[in-house]
């Protein structure tokens, strides 16, 4: 790979301000294709799921996907756009080995959608508002592999395979207007932005959005001017960009690529690029069409697309809590401040900590094991809490263990660590390790004597009035019992059998 001079990210914004435009693509979760009936079901063997309509083939004609339609204009609502009372399809006319059409059924200049705004809030919870140019609907291209070469793009590839069950499914493109005034924070905003836009796109159940699996992916453009001008830069687009984290990589890597070329006196080309998970880099993709060289006319085998109001009236009315609206009347339920409930948020623990306490766990205790042991062992893999190999109702089960008394926190660590490992089911791995709490007083009675009897010394302080030397003895029973007794059971006894006051 080319190696790509960089620019320091503190230098770049001190002669640049980053201007950035963010395209989403969302796969909706409907059953059929966009214009054909053809399943849309993931996994199944290459192009088992087409039909003469998504392959194009002549004479076959197109009917719309009403759940789709339906599904733009709940997203378009949710992003507080206006929505068309008139709309129509376009064709977008370009090659490409995965367009079985040689175009795609898209909107270009009468979108659904259009004019809305979403606010976000960054990680110290100041909110920014992202103006949405548009958000319209379209249909998702085939899918190609390249095969033979090292790094599974097309240039050094020795043939390519084309599966054409994945073109047709329909898909909404969410457009921004430029974002401006971000500063040095554009990566930032730009990862919030996704990161929002995913949990409203979840909550209105219209996809998945499973970015992993290419249910949800972001262009980025990017480009910058000198500091207090007000001209655009030339801009590129790094294309299909799939996690959170790249998306903010992927800015931040191309404010610092664009400084170098300018400062080196060079020109920005406009054109695609690609991003490289494993290094955070971008490399050149192709020179980047302008809307003219699509050359877009007007769908003439779909008719327009004319929602009647009260169906779009009856749809906002019907649209469900919204991502904000929830975590703000969360944090009241759960009497968390302001810091704590973001702290949530950036861990992206709140929807598993909702299905905790849906299991039935309290929420003070939901919180206690997804913020503290679990995203302690996610931190130390590398991975996202909701990558972690145990459920929420699994943790549910933990806290009414310890509830009940038969595990003690330290108990409740080895058991979820026992979960982690793959071991089974939170009792599963009680039973196996066997960490149940020792509850049997005479057990706990036997093992106090054999600590007193060990430790006199401490025993005479005790009795001596130094009652805070009782903890000494504690541990002394703790380490005997391999940490599964009751530690507040177990200093009461000691204290009863030594006749002092606690």
């Amino acid at each position: 790979m080319t190696v790509i001079d960089l620019e320091s990210y503190e230098d770049a914004l001190a002669t640049y301000d980053p201007v950035m435009g963010l395209e989403v693509h969302v796969e909706l979760g409907t059953k059929t294709k966009m214009f054909c009936g053809c399943s849309t079901e993931l996994g199944q063997d290459a192009n088992t799921q087409t039909c003469p309509v998504c392959l194009g083939l002549p004479g076959a004609l197109p009917v719309v996907n009403e759940i789709g339609v339906e599904s733009a204009i709940k997203i378009g609502l949710a992003l507080n756009c206006e929505i068309a009372e008139w709309c129509r399809f376009a064709r977008k006319n370009y090659f490409y080995p995965d367009m079985p059409k040689n175009f795609q059924t898209s909107q270009y200049d009468e979108p659904i959608a259009f004019d809305g705004y979403l606010d976000v809030q960054l990680e110290d919870g100041e909110v920014f508002r992202v103006q949405i140019e548009r958000a319209h609907m379209e249909e998702d291209t085939g899918k190609s592999t390249h095969v033979g070469g090292a790094t599974g793009r097309i240039h050094g590839a020795s043939h390519s395979l084309l599966d054409y069950n994945r073109a047709g499914i329909p898909l909404i493109e969410i457009v921004t207007k430029p974002i401006e005034g971000a500063g040095a924070r554009a990566p930032e905003v730009a990862k919030a932005y996704v990161a929002e836009l995913r949990e409203l796109i979840k909550a209105l159940g219209v996809s998945e959005a499973r970015m992993e699996m290419g249910q949800m992916r972001c262009d980025v453009n990017l480009s910058l001017r000198p500091n207090g001008t007000e001209k655009f830069g030339t801009r590129s687009e790094t294309k299909n960009v799939n996690s959170l984290r790249s998306v903010e990589r992927a800015a931040r890597f191309e404010i610092q690529r664009h400084a170098a070329v300018l400062n080196s006196g060079g020109t920005i080309v406009q054109e695609t690029r690609h991003f490289h998970e494993e290094d955070g880099s971008t490399t050149a993709g192709r020179i980047k069409d302008n809307a003219e060289d699509y050359r877009y006319f007007p769908e003439p085998d779909l008719v327009p697309v004319a929602p009647a109001r009260e169906w779009v009236e009856e749809l906002r009315k019907d649209l469900p809590e919204l991502p904000r609206v929830r975590r703000a009347r969360l944090k009241e339920e759960w009497g968390v401040s302001e810091h704590d409930m973001q702290s949530i948020l950036n861990a992206g623990a709140v929807d598993l900590i909702v299905a905790t306490t849906e299991a039935g766990a309290p929420s003070d205790q939901a919180r206690k094991w997804w913020m503290g042991e679990l995203a302690r062992n996610a931190n130390e893999a590398g991975r996202g809490l909701d990558e972690l190999p145990v459920t929420p109702a699994q943790v549910a089960r933990v806290a009414e263990l310890v509830a009940a008394g038969d595990l003690n926190d330290k108990l409740a660590r080895q058991v979820l660590e026992g979960v982690l490992a793959g071991e089974g089911d939170p009792d599963t791995v009680v039973e196996k390790r066997g960490l149940k709490v020792v509850s049997d007083e005479g057990a706990l009675s036997t093992a106090v004597d054999e600590a007193i009897a060990g430790n006199a010394a401490i025993a005479d302080k005790i009795r001596g009035g130094k009652v805070a030397a009782a903890g000494a003895l504690v541990g002394a029973v703790m380490k005997a019992t391999r940490g599964q007794a009751d530690a507040a059971r177990v200093r009461e006894l000691i204290l009863e059998k030594l006749g002092v006051e606690g």
